[in-house]
């Protein structure tokens, strides 16, 4: 069976982790990618006489297979590795890490078997990347993208700094501009670089191939980056090592800074030691000139670098900084109040906290563009911090708040609580604090406690009124609530049938309807659409071709998260429909079937029975054969039935002295033989063992009955099973494209957002109890039952003999 790439990806993953033994994750990273790197350009570029990248045979991934198993298979790694850089100019790249270090390995047996495996992994058939046509090239990297992650979640704190997280890098590219970049002269800069994620994201934005450049100070992970570029089609990029601050690589002839088109850039946060090899008052590139940072914080060095790397009165930019660099005093206020004058912050964005994998404080998005900046007269905020789902240890952007910021930057859209246009008139009030909550107001109003309903009854009004649902179904409102007082609602109907009397009412009943109304007349249009899927089609723009046009349908749909929404269908895209896309791209709409074979624990084969890449059994079953599914489950609720009136005879008879206890094994199970030897033993007297040998029996025809029935269920799901392979073989291409695009994909989407229809629904109906229980009872009632309580227990106490 096919292996669709995100099962390979953890695959891949689960089976290099296990071999890293006491090893750390960073250094980890080294061998398991590097290994990577030359499996991959083996198949994309040996015996290929017109490839750029030349795979000599001593340096292709072939002769990392024949090392395995020999004694001396870290030195011959070495040798396959320096042979592969001395053909294509990446000595000191790919060969810089030492396959044959006995300290890191292990040493003798240990280290060849280690590496053995390590080796072993990339040969999964699966992985040949010179087969694969989905996306071009960036499915290829996108293996090397998850092997980063996962090693920077591994890593640490402390070492973890060497990936940006992939939602925040396609924020940052979508939000500078270089969607508009036309010439391939343009050029795009990362000055700390790391494995160069981040940049790629900037190039994938580009509708032409830019130029990319980066510097990384660490050698081990500059090289990350060369090989990441490599991978992913950019093997053109320039990426530089050393410490951008003191020694940039990328100058002009006459030695000023080269600068740049666009730049983005993730710097190490509050920097203490950036001066090391610096003087700022003499920097010969004036990048200190709106003033010094302060010594042990480099937070705006970075800044005022990125900032004079960007061309003049054009460049654009976005880096990524701790929140202390909007509001922090001193140095940094003088610098802050110099840029916020010229005009070239263009945006503040607040992210969550904890997204990144060197520190888990909450950071931001500076938006630079040099283009008017004279001109600008305000900045534009957006507070994104409360938009993000939890990943295991670290906070993660989902598709709706990426695409939320996107949209809401790119349209300078106003959003109460939300994002604004701040002008510099008020920033300047404020002495230039640029502290996003002194602007926009995104706490969550608080819940107040109404004193006079807690004493007399009633709902507020005021409580009532803010409820969403509420404005749309006038109706329902009417018919739950009454006028107490002028301020105060009482409910009409009990709490307990609050919840079945909102959810069958009309207007909610409508209200459904238009929303799945809205959803048909979306999937109509786009059925076509979904069955044009071909060798050449682009899964990205595919999938944002759709995802926006769902989200447009939705946008004035009442009470509908439009964002929510579009985050079902991105949700079930990452999840089954991208490997389904990807599979269609490879193979078409083909609905092949295959064995699956699995190893027991002794190793051997098992055949557990087949499966199909992109269309279920269950969905073929349902369309062709729903008496015989229907036949099955019949039999199945006759086995449970037998099943239960089994385990309530256990639960009758099993006790310590009952006699179905009796014929229990070791294992506390009852099997036929031993309940028969049971029924043989008392039949030698009836008379005395009667009521024993009626439940005896009974319970023995119960597990016939149970055997039989289990047998036909058996021969009945055989039988299905051989008319379905008869019937996958028959499938059409039209047949295929009919069940998976119309049974499964909007199947699947329209079943989640009827579950989002009713969770809005739920949240309304949960407000509305929670405030009638919180006033259920006014104090004076309470106060009465409290009494009435007091004269019951004086009274029993009487009784007893006690004076109170």
């Amino acid at each position: 069976m096919a292996m669709k790439k995100t099962q390979l990806y953890t695959h891949l993953w689960e089976a290099a982790n296990a071999l890293r033994g006491g090893m750390d994750a960073s250094q980890y990273k080294d061998y398991v990618l590097t290994i990577l790197f030359v499996k991959y350009v083996t198949d994309r570029y040996k015996n290929d006489p017109y490839a750029d990248f030349v795979v000599p045979e001593d340096g292709s991934f072939d002769a990392l297979v024949e090392a395995k198993g020999k004694p001396d298979i870290g030195e011959r790694i070495n040798k396959v590795l320096s042979r592969l850089a001395e053909e294509n100019e990446l000595k000191g790249v790919i060969d810089l890490v030492d396959f044959d270090d006995s300290t890191k390995l292990g040493s003798g047996k240990e280290k060849v078997d280690r590496l053995t495996k390590l080796i072993a992994i990339f040969e999964n058939p699966e992985l040949n990347f010179s087969k694969n046509r989905a996306e071009g090239d960036d499915i290829l990297g996108d293996v090397y993208e998850y092997f980063m992650k996962k090693f920077a979640t591994e890593a640490g704190k402390s070492k973890g700094q060497f990936y940006t997280p992939a939602e925040v890098s396609r924020v940052m590219a979508k939000i500078i501009g270089v969607e508009n970049a036309n010439s391939p002269d343009q050029t795009a800069y990362d000055p700390t670089c790391g494995s160069g994620s981040l940049l790629l994201k900037v190039a994938d934005e580009a509708p032409v191939e830019i130029s990319l450049y980066g510097q990384e100070i660490d050698i081990n992970v500059a090289n990350l980056a060369r090989m990441n570029m490599i991978l992913h089609g950019k093997p053109y990029a320039v990426i530089e090592q050393g410490n951008t601050l003191s020694n940039p690589k990328f100058k002009n002839k006459d030695g000023s800074l080269k600068t740049f088109d666009f730049a983005v850039a993730n710097p190490p946060f509050s920097q203490k030691n950036w001066m090391n090899g610096l003087v700022p008052e003499n920097d010969p590139y004036h990048r200190f000139d709106d003033g010094i940072p302060p010594a042990k914080n480099g937070d705006y060095a970075f800044l005022l670098h990125l900032i004079k790397s960007l061309k003049p009165g054009k460049g654009k930019g976005a880096i990524i900084l701790p929140h202390g660099v909007l509001f922090r005093g001193g140095a940094e206020a003088k610098i802050r109040r110099n840029l916020v004058r010229k005009g070239y912050i263009k945006g503040i964005i607040g992210l969550p906290p904890n997204l990144f994998y060197g520190t888990g404080i909450p950071a931001i998005i500076m938006v630079i563009d040099k283009e008017n900046a004279h001109a600008r007269k305000g900045i534009f905020m957006i507070d994104a911090s409360k938009g993000f789902r939890k990943d295991g240890p670290k906070n993660r952007l989902r598709e709706r708040d990426i695409h939320k910021i996107v949209t809401t930057f790119v349209n300078f859209e106003e959003i109460p609580g939300y994002s604004r246009m701040v002008s510099l008139e008020e920033i300047e009030k404020n002495d230039y604090n640029l502290n996003i909550p002194r602007y926009i107001d995104s706490t969550e109003e608080e819940d107040i406690q109404d004193i006079h309903a807690h004493l007399h009854g009633g709902i507020p009004k005021r409580d009532i009124d803010k409820i969403e649902g509420l404005k749309i179904f006038k109706s329902l409102k009417k018919e739950l609530f009454e006028e107490k007082e002028d301020r105060y609602y009482q409910l009409k109907v009990g709490i307990e049938l609050l919840q079945d009397f909102i959810e069958n009412h009309g207007e909610v009943d409508k209200f459904k309807d238009n929303a799945l109304r809205v959803f048909k007349n979306w999937k109509e249009g786009k059925i076509a659409f979904l069955k044009s899927i071909e060798s050449n089609t682009k899964s990205k723009q595919f999938i944002k071709e759709l995802s926006e046009s769902l989200l447009d349908a939705f946008r004035s749909v009442a009470l509908v998260d439009e964002y929510a929404v579009y985050q079902i269908l991105m949700d079930y895209w990452d999840e089954e429909m991208k490997d389904d896309v990807y599979m269609i791209i490879e193979n078409g709409w083909e609905a092949k079937t295959y064995r699956i074979i699995e190893k027991n624990k002794k190793g051997k084969n098992v055949d557990k029975g087949w499966t199909c890449d992109i269309l279920p059994k269950e969905i073929v079953t349902s369309e062709f054969f729903n008496d015989e599914k229907r036949e099955i489950e019949e039999l199945e609720a006759k086995r449970e039935e037998i099943q239960r009136e089994m385990e309530e005879m256990k639960e009758e008879y099993g006790g310590e002295e009952g006699i179905l206890e009796e014929v229990k094994n070791e294992k506390g199970n009852i099997t036929k033989k031993d309940l028969q030897l049971k029924i043989n033993e008392l039949r030698w007297n009836p008379s005395e063992f009667k009521e024993e040998l009626e439940i005896l029996t009974k319970y023995h025809n119960l597990m016939n009955k149970e055997s039989e029935i289990k047998k036909k269920i058996k021969e009945k799901e055989k039988e299905l099973d051989e008319k379905l392979l008869r019937k996958y073989a028959e499938l059409t291409e039209d047949d295929v494209k009919r069940l998976v695009v119309e049974k499964k994909w909007l199947k699947r989407l329209e079943d989640d957002l009827k579950d989002e229809l009713d969770d809005i629904i739920l949240e309304m109906v949960n407000r509305i109890k929670e405030l009638a229980e919180r006033y259920a009872e006014p104090l004076p009632e309470i106060e009465r039952e409290v009494e009435e309580y007091e004269k019951k227990v004086k009274e029993h106490l009487k009784v007893m003999g006690f004076e109170i």
